[in-house]
């Protein structure tokens, strides 16, 4: 999936594999979806955290992105504290980002993250850089 505001395709490399599909994309919230699949699962049976981090890494940094590249710069994570609340084991991972502060160098966002009861699951809080884009 290409967004017009991102001067890339949403589901390339790494959001591919996990299945992330955006549904909503703004410089102020961003939100996207993920479908439980074994794949993504740890030997446990519960959704591996580091799905949930990456999910918030990506949202985060899209709302970033889209935001900054009209100024010349990228955005990439800095920072990522994810709390793992409870498991999710089955159905769709639904997170939603919210933009807490908008820097000239780093952006802060709180991405939560939900099951399909509407159970909050996971809580990050999310770093992005702000810089020039690379010569």
């Amino acid at each position: 999936m290409s967004h017009p505001a991102l001067p890339f395709q949403v589901d390339q490399g790494f959001n591919g594999l996990i299945g992330l599909e955006l549904t909503e994309l703004t410089d102020e919230i961003v939100a996207g979806t993920v479908v439980v699949r074994d794949e993504l699962k740890q030997p446990l049976g519960l959704v591996h955290g580091g799905v949930y981090a990456s999910i918030a890494e990506s949202l985060a940094s899209f709302g970033t992105g889209m935001a900054v590249v009209a100024e010349g710069k990228v955005a990439m994570g800095l920072s990522n504290q994810t709390s793992f609340l409870r498991p999710i084991t089955q159905g769709t991972i639904h997170a939603r980002a919210t933009r807490r502060h908008r820097g000239r160098t780093t952006w802060v966002w709180e991405v939560e993250i939900f099951d399909d009861d509407g159970n909050l699951c996971v809580l990050t809080r999310m770093t992005v850089a702000v810089r020039e884009i690379p010569s």
